[in-house]
């Protein structure tokens, strides 16, 4: 009873003959319950309840069944034979998480019209139900048409859809889901035969109407920015819900009814050590945060605010709440806390008792020259009254901590890019691909801020920009499909920058620009940038015939490097023999990173081979290795090097704890999965590593924060790059 999915019933009268049924009689209808993050299983979408879109739906039934949606239905039209599509108008900016909704079956109805006029006339309100059971409907459409009237006067905001629908839905998991302009409902929540079901069933449907259409306003027209809001979303429709109830039926008494069944239950839940705040923390499961506390504890202290500030001065303030942030989350707050970070994402509690003082360095203008000096000095803490139209924290990357943005501000200040200083830029970038690989961010979060930067032209933030690329590439090499589309992004990304920087260093042309070139060219090569690779392999082949003007000294790492990973065994040569006879004075070490992006295990092993003689020196030997780890095609094989030849590594390395800890941590930091972690474990649990033992350690953690890494994301990523066409299946 999840994301898009089917609900058997027995007909009370005879089905359309397209209505699916199964072997025991039962027949089918189909609806949506996306509450709290299953509409990711119907489409692929950002699921969460700060990120909001226009929707447009249409849906492709056989012709005597009937769609429903969020909107009016724009058009029907004949498909295949005995089907139709029907579209359905443009919905409002809203979010996946509860709004958008559709459903469809052998559905029938029963209709009336608001008292009040909106846009100038009557609007529609309808209850559906599978054929047979319309009459059941009659008193929730009355509760409905009264009710939707109510609200918009006390709120003093017109219900803003042009129509409005009721779904009795088979099976259910919840009593009801106030998605917009098309709430679904148990049966037994909106369906009240006069004649034959038990009078406490009356005050159940006129609740769960009211407590649903109060969500028209407060939850879709503003919306919870995070789950730990929910209270907020629910403790008050819950509140008012009873309100309109008690104000129609004041014969049902809901207010003692409230003090005996939800006031009581709170406190009754509250009482127990495993309660928990009605603003709970934000790591916990989302479906946990729908329990007695959020609804009935929620509406319990809104109910004592209401007492004490009056209900009508009370209600004057939400409907001012609501109108300053229609079509928005929860306005001009910040809700911060403070945590360890780890990279591998697994901070356990007694490593978390430190209590921090952090400067905010919170930028609320695009043009302060300063920023905000507040800073953090409790676990958690809520910012009110902030300009949203643009902030960030860590202004100009101040502050020696990582920042975990929501994904709509993540996505916003990609978007707004122009409006950050360059250390800004590179703080983002960077904390953005740290948290995805601890947990706390995704992947995906972080291909859609960078995807923003392909007309960027700062050597800093491009150089953080490609490094993030390159770990996460180099994660998840092994999985081709996702490899091949991290490729294909990387590509797009620099091409533009690429081609418009070009190859030539013009006279009095800035370090830094010059910097970028090389940076752009060596990036756009390796991901398949074809004319950079034709330009590349004209001028090596230039430089081999003789031409020493051929390559600039800038361009050198970037074109040997593309020729390596070309050129095979020809190209490794002359590199190697630069290598040997290079007459600058970083020519060795340019050399070496190069021939690391050799693609054979035949020269993979001749090259490691030729780090360990006597042509390479010890101050070296780490530069070729370096550059093996970072090549997917070479890791392994340099592993099993190390393994098979380890008394000649050491035997070079260790008389200098520096120079051996540094090529051990270099050389296997980014492998990504679990066996290798235990592998390079057991190889070094017989082996002397002083000198290299705490180097051992941040491989272990690295190497299994990388393979919880790829563990976690590879398919989520693998997702993303099919839905932006960078990945095919």
């Amino acid at each position: 009873m999840a994301g898009f999915y089917r609900s058997k019933y027995k007909p009370a009268v005879k089905p359309a003959e397209s209505t699916p049924s199964d072997s025991d009689g039962d027949h089918l209808m189909f609806s949506t319950q996306f509450e709290s993050c299953d509409a990711r299983r119907a489409f692929p979408c950002f699921d969460e309840p700060n990120l909001k879109a226009t929707f447009d739906f249409s849906i492709e039934i056989p012709d005597d069944l009937v769609a429903l949606s969020n909107m009016p239905e724009k058009e029907a039209t004949s498909s295949k034979k005995g089907f139709k599509v029907v579209s359905f108008e443009r919905t409002p900016v809203m979010s996946t998480y509860q709004l958008l909704a559709w459903a469809f079956g052998d559905f029938g109805y029963v209709e009336d019209f608001t008292q009040r006029k909106y846009n100038g006339k009557p609007m529609p309100v309808r209850v559906y139900t599978t054929r047979g059971l319309e009459e059941q409907a009659r008193f929730g459409l009355k509760k409905s048409c009264q009710i939707v009237d109510y609200f918009s006067e006390t709120f003093e905001i017109d219900y803003p859809l042009p129509k409005l629908d009721l779904l009795a839905v088979h099976e259910f998991s919840h009593n009801a889901m106030e998605n917009w302009g098309l709430i679904t409902y148990r049966t037994t929540a909106i369906l009240f035969d006069e004649q034959h079901s038990a009078a406490k069933y009356k005050n159940r449907v006129a609740y769960i109407v009211a407590h649903e259409l109060a969500h028209q306003w407060f939850g879709n027209l503003v919306t919870m920015d995070w789950w730990s809001e929910l209270w907020l979303n629910e403790g008050f429709a819950t509140w008012v819900g009873w309100l309109a109830t008690d104000h129609f039926h004041p014969e049902f008494q809901v207010w003692c009814q409230f003090v005996t069944e939800a006031v009581q239950t709170a406190q009754q839940l509250d009482s127990l050590r495993a309660s928990h705040p009605i603003v709970p923390a934000k790591d916990g499961s989302n479906n946990e945060n729908f329990d007695a506390i959020s609804y009935l504890k929620g509406s319990s202290v809104i109910r004592m605010l209401s007492k004490y500030l009056g209900v009508d001065t009370f209600l004057r303030g939400v409907s001012d709440y609501l109108k300053a942030h229609a079509y928005a989350e929860e306005p001009g707050q910040i809700s911060l806390s403070q945590r360890r970070f780890l990279s591998t994402g697994d901070v356990k509690a007694e490593e978390d008792e430190t209590l921090w003082w952090i400067p905010l360095g919170l930028k609320t203008n695009p043009k302060a020259t300063g920023a905000a000096t507040e800073a953090l000095t409790s676990k958690e803490e809520t910012l009110r009254d902030v300009d949203e139209a643009f902030y960030k924290l860590n202004a100009d990357q101040a502050g020696f901590y990582r920042t975990n943005y929501p994904p709509a501000r993540l996505i916003k200040l990609g978007v707004e890019k122009d409006n950050l200083s360059t250390e800004d830029k590179i703080g983002l970038v960077a904390d953005a691909a740290a948290l995805a690989i601890s947990g706390d961010g995704t992947t995906a979060g972080l291909l859609t801020l960078i995807s923003n930067f392909p007309d960027e032209t700062n050597h800093a933030v491009w150089s953080q920009i490609i490094a993030s690329l390159r770990n996460i590439r180099s994660v998840f090499a092994e999985n081709q499909a996702v490899a091949d589309g991290l490729k294909n992004f990387t590509l797009r990304l620099v091409s533009q920058a690429t081609e418009i920087i070009g190859w030539e260093f013009r006279s009095r042309e800035d370090y830094l620009t010059g910097q970028l070139r090389a940076l752009l060219i060596s990036t756009a090569g390796g991901a398949g940038h074809e004319p950079t690779i034709k330009e590349a392999k004209r001028r090596f082949q230039l430089w081999v015939s003789g031409d020493n003007e051929a390559i600039h000294p800038s361009l050198r790492l970037a074109v040997y490097g593309i020729n390596v990973a070309e050129g095979g065994k020809e190209a490794y040569e002359a590199v190697r023999k630069e290598c040997l006879h290079t007459g600058s004075i970083d020519g060795t070490e340019i050399c070496l990173q190069a021939l690391g992006r050799v693609q054979t295990t035949e020269l993979i092993n001749e090259f490691m081979d030729f780090q360990f003689s006597d042509k390479v020196k010890v101050q070296d030997a780490h530069s070729g290795s370096i550059a093996l780890a970072a090549n997917p095609k070479a890791r392994d094989t340099l592993w099993r090097y190390i393994k098979d030849h380890w008394e000649t590594v050491s035997g070079k390395l260790s008389a200098s704890s520096v120079v051996i800890d540094r090529y051990v941590k270099n050389s296997l930091q980014k492998f990504a999965s679990h066996e290798k972690e235990e592998d390079i474990a057991a190889f070094f649990k017989d082996k002397d590593t002083k000198g290299f033992d705490r180097g051992l350690a941040q491989v272990s953690d690295t190497v299994r924060g990388n393979a919880n890494y790829k563990e976690r994301d590879e398919q989520l990523v693998l997702e993303w790059l099919l839905a932006h066409g960078y990945a095919t299946e």
